[in-house]
């Protein structure tokens, strides 16, 4: 087992992720707001820059948070960049491609049920939760500055909102711009559920390094990651789909938010408690 240093639990980590979840939610309803009360006109090229503008934002937010609080020992701002930039080059670099283009999941990802759980599971959740594992695994892992288990979730935290900042400046971009109230709810919907995957995933790296963990744990992290990965997205669709009326179809994307935000909460309590039991083991000497 690795040494452990001033051992203790960074209690503002845990409402740095909360804050995440309640600020986004309160920038959508003001965004979403302003573009219905003043309807702005964009020409397409206006309206990509905005776009890509509002995907920075969970990001700019959580490292926000994050660095007005860590103050008692404070994780080296370059490091949490640096994971934060390397989690957005491996989504950029292989996780679109090889999701995209290699596996093309847009042509058959929605044909049916079945389909789309094992594929967002398999294709899409395993590609994208290896990529945010390695982010953080073949960088910061083996540093002195990752010294206890809470670091693994911090980081983990940093890799995931990278993925997710390129993911949605891949959709504005391709999309030639998107409608800003639609937009800035699907903009926080990966924010929020890329940074709640990347979670679990940390909590298995900061096991993993501090105490002897057997060969299977480190996969069996990433698996769960994937597996909530697919079924949020499943999820997701189904609320998302369009409704036919006699005024049309609509789609209540609100929905989308709802459940992210919910999945994002209940996930960060699941692994406070999990990181809190495991500081309290090795304090033990467990």
């Amino acid at each position: 087992m690795s040494e452990v240093k001033a051992l203790h639990e960074r209690k503002h980590v845990w409402r740095d992720e909360v804050l995440l979840i309640i600020s986004l939610c309160v920038f959508v309803g003001i965004v979403y707001f302003l573009d219905g009360a003043f309807k702005p006109v964009f020409n397409p090229s206006t309206l990509t820059l905005t776009g890509v503008v509002l995907a920075l934002v969970p990001a700019a937010i959580w490292l926000t948070f994050f660095y007005l609080q860590d103050r008692a020992e404070p994780e080296p701002k370059g490091f949490v960049l640096g994971v934060f930039a390397l989690g957005a080059i491996l989504a950029s670099a292989i996780g679109i491609p090889v999701v995209d283009n290699l596996f093309r999941v847009s042509h058959w990802l929605r044909s049916d049920t079945l389909t789309t759980i094992l594929g967002g599971i398999l294709v899409v959740g395993f590609t994208q939760e290896f990529l945010k594992y390695a982010a953080v695994r073949y960088s910061i892992y083996n540093s002195d500055e990752f010294d206890e288990p809470t670091d693994g979730v911090i980081y983990a935290t940093a890799a995931g909102l990278g993925f997710a900042t390129v993911l949605n400046i891949q959709f504005v971009v391709s999309n030639g711009g998107v409608d800003l109230g639609v937009g800035i709810i699907r903009i926080a919907v990966v924010a929020l559920a890329q940074a709640a995957f990347s979670g679990i995933t940390g909590y298995f790296l900061g096991r993993a390094k501090f105490e002897s963990e057997p060969v299977w744990w480190m996969p069996l992290g990433i698996t769960l990651a994937a597996i909530f990965n697919g079924l949020f997205n499943w999820l997701l669709g189904i609320l998302n789909r369009p409704t036919i009326t006699l005024n049309g179809a609509t789609s209540n994307t609100w929905m989308g938010l709802v459940l992210a935000a919910v999945v994002a909460l209940v996930t960060t309590g699941v692994i406070l408690a999990l990181v809190r039991g495991s500081i309290k083991s090795l304090q033990a000497g467990k």
